[in-house]
């Protein structure tokens, strides 16, 4: 005899945090991240994040809603830096390095809080797919590198 947890009795959906991304591994580094030419360049303590692009379809070939992307897409904690302003992880005043170093590099993965930021879209490459999504926040809205994969990061949701 199968238990049914309280949440699945009624009706309500739910995603394990343990889950892998909607079936992001069938992705290539490249159709996950891809190439960017940046038409934005970040003033003082900004840094641009490239987030990972959400599939069209999922692994068994169905067509994902435009809602169920748009979800997984605001919902993204992962991403790539692709740029830094001048004064990134540097004293706003004397603009020498912060004692601790630099947290981030160019092409690293990081992980950032939910809520912060600005989101806006790049468009969309030579492929046809759908546009890149794109953050700016400030520096010390990171909060760490991220070393696993990161086409198998799902976003929690609730």
């Amino acid at each position: 005899m199968q238990v049914l947890s309280e949440e699945m009795a009624r009706g309500l959906p739910t995603v394990s945090p343990y889950s892998t991304g909607l079936d992001g591994e069938s992705q290539t580094m490249e159709e996950a991240f891809p190439p960017v030419k940046l038409d934005f360049r970040p003033f003082g303590t900004r840094i641009v994040v490239q987030l990972k692009r959400v599939l069209s379809k999922s692994k068994g070939g169905i067509l994902l809603d435009r809602s169920t992307k748009d979800t997984e897409a605001w919902n993204t904690q992962i991403g790539k830096v692709l740029a830094m302003g001048p004064l990134a992880f540097k004293n706003r005043g004397t603009g020498a390095v912060w004692p601790e170093g630099m947290w981030a590099e160019i092409g690293q993965f990081v992980r950032f809080a939910r809520h912060v930021g600005d989101r806006y879209s790049h468009p969309a490459p030579e492929d046809g797919g759908d546009p890149i999504p794109l953050l700016i926040l400030n520096d010390a809205d990171l909060i760490g590198e991220y070393l696993g994969d990161p086409r198998t990061v799902r976003a929690f949701l609730l």
